[in-house]
């Protein structure tokens, strides 16, 4: 089981880290565009758009990758205090009562939104219109790797339950390595530890 929920975490960061590429292209678009519009004087009326389908493509493709690393917003106020088995049943109730339900929707309107869409070919609303009917396609695809990867997650509530113990997860990166930052400073975990007792003796005898 664990085998099967590392490697739906995999193919949810796959599809989060590609979706990840629209970012270089959202950038090149928008600067060439400024350049194109206020140095050439020679805007173009397409761009808007793309940039909207670009940046809808990121935001919802990155939807699974955000919940196989357990970034999506949840209030913690409370929750970091429970046990994991509290944790584990408050997360299966939602699950099933709402995200099941609500992406499950998703899926099948999105499927069906976008072959009407490609029925009639449909495009953009402007002077130089895009085709729209690919970028509705997302939306179906976007939904059925969140449901996935909602599945991976009730599995690990209902593990979690069982055991007492959240299973594990996949690695990822970072914002910052802590282990390589230790070893470029040449830092040791003792070192760390030495240190924090010598400025709590310091503060107890102030």
């Amino acid at each position: 089981m664990q085998k099967l929920l590392l490697a739906i975490d995999t193919i949810s960061t796959f599809i989060g880290k590609t979706a990840a590429w629209a970012v270089v292209g959202l950038t090149v678009l928008i600067s060439w565009e400024v350049f194109s519009r206020y140095a050439l004087n020679n805007p173009h009326a397409w761009v808007l758009d793309a940039q909207i389908m670009l940046y809808g493509t990121l935001f919802m493709l990155a939807g699974a990758y955000t919940l196989a690393k357990g970034g999506h917003v949840r209030g913690d106020v409370l929750y970091g205090f429970f046990s994991p088995r509290a944790q584990a049943s408050v997360d299966l109730t939602l699950y099933i009562v709402f995200f099941l339900p609500g992406v499950i929707a998703m899926t099948w309107a999105g499927w069906t939104y976008a072959q009407e869409s490609l029925a009639i070919r449909e495009q953009t609303f402007s002077a130089t219109p895009l085709p729209l009917y690919p970028f509705k396609f997302v939306i179906p695809v976007a939904a059925a790797a969140l449901l996935l990867q909602g599945l991976a997650e009730i599995a690990r509530c209902v593990i979690c339950l069982k055991t007492g113990a959240w299973p594990p997860r996949g690695d990822d990166v970072q914002e910052v390595d802590v282990d390589k930052l230790k070893e470029m400073v040449h830092v040791k975990d003792a070192d760390i530890a030495a240190l924090d007792r010598e400025l709590a003796a310091k503060q107890g005898r102030a």
